[in-house]
């Protein structure tokens, strides 16, 4: 969608969010049970975010939050096996729950 500052009759207008300017640092990629993830952390608040890119929906994965150290490669596959558990198949998103 553009930008549109113009306001409607309700006195709003659509403007999208500014850029990202936080900074990552790249873990990988990660393939899991057969499905493949690209892991980054932010630098500024330590959030780990996982990328499905195998999955059925673009754009779609996960963050993780806190932590002041890094996370072992164990503890990455063991995060994105309990995602992948929570996965709806016929959808491809979380299921309610």
């Amino acid at each position: 969608m553009e930008n549109d500052r113009t306001p409607t009759d309700d006195g709003w207008f659509y403007a999208p969010a500014p850029p990202d300017t936080n900074t990552f640092t790249d873990l990988g990629t990660f393939n899991v049970d057969g499905e493949v993830f690209v892991v980054r952390r932010s630098d500024a608040e330590g959030t780990t975010l996982y990328d499905w890119v195998s999955g059925p929906n673009d754009g779609y994965g996960f963050n993780t939050f806190g932590g002041s150290g890094a996370s072992s490669r164990e503890q990455h596959v063991a995060s994105i096996r309990d995602f992948l558990a929570g996965i709806d198949a016929a959808t491809g998103f979380l299921r309610d729950p």
